[in-house]
C-alpha cells in the first residue's frame, strides 16, 4: 500500500456515529427558544422540513462523494461541475457560512455558562465567554487537532447520549394541554423557522470527507448518510415536542438556556448540570469542526486557485494552515462581537449560515446533474441516486432550498446576498484570471457539443506552446464542420483511487501548467478549455478523457526516443496508439516556430493522415506557404516488383503516390507542392530535402502498428538524423462515442 492511500477502517457504527454525532451540536441545546417563540410547538415540523431538505442534499452528495472523493466536498463538486464562478460563491459561502455557524455555537457556548451559574450576568460576559472559548478553539486548530481527536470523539458520543436521556424521559412528563395551541402563527411561520433550524443539519456531509477511509464507500456513504439525516430529523422533532410540551411555548421562546431550563422540571438540578455540559462540549465540539472546516475550504480553493496562496501557507513547525486558522478565527471573533450591540445577534448568526449552506446545496444539486450529463472520465460513482428519483432529487432540492430562502427574514436575505455579492466580486477581482478549472456546465447543456474537438495532453511547459499551435492550426482547418474546441489535459498520477493527500507541489505544478496553457491560448486568440485530471494509470485516463469529450484528434508530445524492449514510444504512447480510435499525432519539437513543413508520402495506410496534418500546420508559417508532399523513389528496386505498375517510371510512379494521398486527404492540386526525390536509399535521399525545414509530417509505418521493424523503420532512421521537428501522424477509424467515419 502505497503512503499516500488510507486504510479503509470505518464501518456502518463508526460512519453513522461520525455523520450522526457531528450533527447533533450546540444547535439543537440553543434553538428550541427562538424556534418555540416562531412557530410553537409546530416548529417540530419546521426541524421535519429542514431534515427534508437535508436529505435530499445527502443523497446527492452521496453520489458526488462516491464518484469523486476528493477532499473539498461542496466546494468541490460545484467548482468541478460548474466552474470557478460558482465555485467561488460557494467558496466564500461556505467559509462565511462555517463562520457565522462558529459564532453561533460560541455565542450558546456562552449563554450556558453565565445563565447557568447565579453569580454571572450580562450580554458582555456571555460575549467575553465566547470569545475566550474562540480563541481556545483557534489554538488547538493552530498548533495541531490530531491530539484532540479522541477527545472530540468523546464528548460527541457523551452529548447523544444525554441529548437520548433527555428525549427518552422528557415525553413522559410532556402537558398535553400546552401542544394544543400547535401552529399559533401559522404555515409562514412553521416555513421561516425551517430557515433559522437549518444549521442545526450542519454535519452529515462529514461522512463524505473521509469517504476514502469507509469499507463498501458505495454502499455505505448512502446508507449512513441518509440514515444519519432521517435519524437526527426524528430525534430533533422529538425534542422540541418534549421542550414546547412540558413548559409552554410563550415561557420557552424567553429562555436563553431552553434545554437546561426544560430539563429542571424532570430531572432537577442533575438534569441541569447533566444539560448544561453537553451543551458546553456541543459548542465546543461543533464550533472546532466549524473552524476546522472552514480552514479546510480555504485550502481547496488555493488549490484551484481561487484563493491568495498566502493563505494556503503551513506552519514550518506544527504543519497547520496557520494563517487560513488566525483569518477565520478573526472573522468569526468579529461576528460574536456583533452580539454585544445587536440582540438578536444568536437567530441572526444561526439563519446567515442556514441561508450560505442552503445556497451551496441548491448548486451541489445543479451540478449533479451536470456531472450526469458531462459525464466527465474522473466522475464513476459507486451509488447513484435511483432511476426512480432521478431528476426528482437533484430539481426538487433546488426548489424547496429556493424556497426556504425566500422565507427568511430581509435582514438575512441582505446579509446571504451580501455574502454572494463578495463572492462574485472577489471572481471578477481575483479569481477570473487565475482559476484554472472551467466547469463542466457548457458540456451538460443540450446542443452545445462542439464539432470538432483537439485534446493536448500538457506534460512539458518547454513543449507545451508548440503543441498548442499544432492544435491551433488542427483546430482551425475543422471549423468549417461547426464549432470547434481546444482541451489542454493534464493528468496527475496517483497510486490509489481515492485522489486525497496529492502533495501540494504536484498540484502547484499542474496548475502553473495549466495556467500557462491558457495564456498561450490567449495570445494566439483561440478558445481553449482545461482539464485536471487525477487518475493512477495516465493513459488509461487520457483514454477516458478522448472517450468522455467524443474527441477527434489527440496531439501528445513525444521526446524523440525510441524505446526498447517491448514498447515502440514508452507504455503510455503504446496504448494510445493501439487503442484510440481517432487521430492521433506525436510531435518532437527541436527548434520554432513552425514554417516550412513537408510531408513524407508513401503507400501506407496512414499517408493521407500524415499529408492532412502538413496542410494544416503549414498554416502556422508566418507568410501563408504550402506544404510540399516528397515521395522517395528508390533506384534499385526491381522493374517487376509489384508496387510499381508496369509502363511506369519511377518519378511517374512517384507523382500517382502524391496526389493519391493528397486527394484522400482531401488537398487539390494547387494546394501543395510535389516532389520526387530518386536515390539509393530513404535517409540519404530525404534528409538533405527536408533538413531545411521547420516540421516533416510522417505516418506511422506500416511495417508495423508501432514502428517496431528492429532493422530500422523510415521513421526512425529519418527522425535521428535531422534536426527539424517531427510529427507522426496516424489515422482514426471513428470519433469516439459516434459513428461518423474518418476517411484514413
Amino acid at each position: 500500500m502505497s503512503e499516500s492511500q488510507l486504510d479503509r477502517t470505518l464501518g456502518f457504527t463508526e460512519a453513522m456515529t461520525l455523520g450522526g454525532g457531528t450533527m447533533i451540536g450546540a444547535g439543537i441545546f440553543i434553538l428550541p427558544a427562538i424556534a418555540a417563540e416562531s412557530a410553537g410547538p409546530a416548529s417540530s415540523i419546521s426541524f421535519g422540513i429542514a431534515g427534508f431538505v437535508a436529505l435530499l442534499a445527502a443523497l446527492s452528495l452521496a453520489e458526488l462523494a462516491t464518484g469523486m472523493p476528493i477532499s473539498g466536498g461542496s466546494y468541490h463538486y460545484v467548482n468541478r461541475g460548474l466552474g470557478s464562478f460558482f465555485g467561488s460563491i460557494v467558496g466564500w459561502g461556505m467559509w462565511t457560512g462555517l463562520m457565522f455557524a462558529s459564532a453561533f455555537y460560541m455565542v450558546g457556548f456562552g449563554q450556558y455558562i453565565v445563565e447557568s451559574a447565579p453569580f454571572l450576568d450580562g450580554r458582555a460576559l456571555i460575549v467575553l465567554v465566547g470569545l475566550l472559548g474562540l480563541s481556545l478553539i483557534v489554538g488547538v486548530n493552530y498548533y495541531g487537532t490530531e491530539e484532540s481527536s479522541g477527545a472530540q470523539n468523546l464528548m460527541i458520543g457523551t452529548e447523544f447520549v444525554v441529548v437520548l436521556i433527555y428525549t427518552g424521559v422528557g415525553l413522559f412528563f410532556i402537558e398535553t394541554a400546552n401542544l394544543v395551541d400547535f401552529a399559533p402563527t401559522g404555515p409562514s411561520g412553521i416555513v421561516a423557522t425551517t430557515g433559522i433550524v437549518f444549521v442545526t443539519f450542519l454535519g452529515f456531509e462529514i461522512i463524505a470527507t473521509v469517504a476514502g477511509e469507509i469499507k463498501k464507500p458505495g454502499k455505505l456513504i448512502p446508507l449512513t448518510m441518509v440514515l444519519s439525516v432521517v435519524g437526527v430529523t426524528i430525534l430533533y422533532m422529538i425534542i422540541m415536542i418534549v421542550s414546547t410540551g412540558i413548559i409552554p411555548y410563550q415561557e420557552l421562546g424567553g429562555s436563553l438556556v431552553p434545554v437546561a431550563d426544560v430539563a429542571v422540571v424532570f430531572a432537577g438540578s442533575v438534569g441541569v448540570v447533566a444539560i448544561v455540559f453537553a451543551a458546553v462540549i456541543a459548542a465546543i465540539s461543533s464550533s472546532n469542526s466549524s473552524i476546522l472546516a472552514a480552514s479546510r475550504v480555504l485550502f481547496a480553493m488555493g488549490r484551484d486557485n481561487l484563493m491568495s496562496d498566502w493563505l494556503n501557507e503551513t506552519h514550518d513547525r506544527f504543519h497547520t494552515p496557520h494563517r487560513a486558522v488566525v483569518t477565520t478565527g478573526a472573522v468569526t471573533a468579529g461576528l460574536i462581537g456583533i452580539g454585544l450591540e445587536v440582540e438578536a445577534i444568536v437567530a441572526l448568526l444561526a439563519e446567515v449560515a442556514s441561508f450560505s449552506f442552503l445556497v451551496t446545496y441548491a448548486l451541489v444539486h445543479v451540478a449533479l446533474v451536470t456531472f450526469r450529463r458531462a459525464d466527465p472520465p474522473e466522475y464513476d460513482p459507486d451509488f447513484e441516486i435511483p432511476e426512480i428519483l432521478y431528476p426528482v432529487v437533484p430539481v426538487l432540492g433546488v426548489l424547496a432550498s429556493v424556497f426556504v430562502i425566500t422565507q427568511m427574514a430581509r435582514i438575512v436575505q441582505f446579509v446571504g446576498l451580501g455574502i454572494i455579492g463578495l463572492g462574485g466580486i472577489w471572481y471578477l477581482v481575483y479569481a477570473r484570471t487565475n482559476a484554472v478549472e472551467e466547469g463542466l456546465l457548457r458540456e451538460a447543456l443540450p446542443g452545445q457539443e462542439p464539432s470538432y474537438t483537439v485534446l493536448v495532453p500538457i506534460v512539458n511547459p518547454e513543449t507545451q506552446q508548440g503543441l498548442l499551435e499544432l492544435a491551433a492550426a488542427n483546430a482551425s482547418a475543422n471549423a468549417g464542420n461547426g464549432s470547434v474546441e481546444i482541451i489542454a489535459l493534464n493528468v496527475l498520477q496517483v497510486a490509489d483511487d481515492t485522489q486525497q493527500n496529492v502533495e501540494v507541489d504536484r498540484l502547484d505544478h499542474q496548475r502553473e501548467l495549466l495556467e500557462a496553457s491558457r495564456s498561450i491560448a490567449e495570445e494566439m486568440n483561440v478558445s481553449l478549455q482545461t482539464r485536471a485530471v487525477v487518475g493512477q494509470d495516465v493513459g488509461e485516463t487520457i483514454l477516458e478523457v478522448l472517450e468522455s469529450e467524443e474527441a477527434d484528434h489527440a496531439i501528445l508530445g513525444w521526446r524523440g526516443s525510441f524505446a526498447q524492449n517491448e514498447y515502440a514510444f514508452g507504455p503510455n504512447l503504446d496504448a494510445l496508439l493501439t487503442n484510440v480510435p481517432v487521430d492521433v499525432t506525436l510531435a518532437n519539437f527541436q527548434k520554432r516556430p513552425v514554417g516550412t513543413v513537408v510531408a513524407l508520402v508513401g503507400d501506407g495506410p496512414n499517408a493521407p493522415t500524415a499529408v492532412r496534418r502538413s496542410a494544416e500546420f503549414a498554416t502556422l508559417a508566418d507568410e501563408a506557404e504550402q506544404p510540399t508532399l516528397i515521395n522517395i523513389q528508390l533506384t534499385d528496386r526491381k522493374a517487376g516488383d509489384e508496387s510499381i505498375e508496369s509502363g511506369s517510371t519511377a518519378m511517374e510512379q512517384g507523382r500517382e503516390t502524391i496526389e493519391r494521398a493528397a486527394r484522400q486527404a482531401g488537398l487539390n492540386s494547387g494546394e501543395y507542392d510535389a516532389s520526387v526525390l530518386v536515390g539509393e536509399t530513404v535517409e540519404s535521399t530525404v534528409i538533405d530535402a527536408i533538413d531545411e525545414r521547420d516540421l516533416v509530417c510522417l505516418g506511422l509505418s506500416n511495417q508495423s502498428e508501432l514502428l517496431r521493424d528492429r532493422s530500422g523503420s523510415i521513421a526512425e532512421r529519418i527522425h535521428d538524423r535531422v534536426s527539424c521537428n517531427v510529427a507522426i501522424a496516424r489515422g482514426g477509424r471513428e470519433k469516439i462515442g459516434s459513428n461518423r467515419d474518418v476517411d484514413t
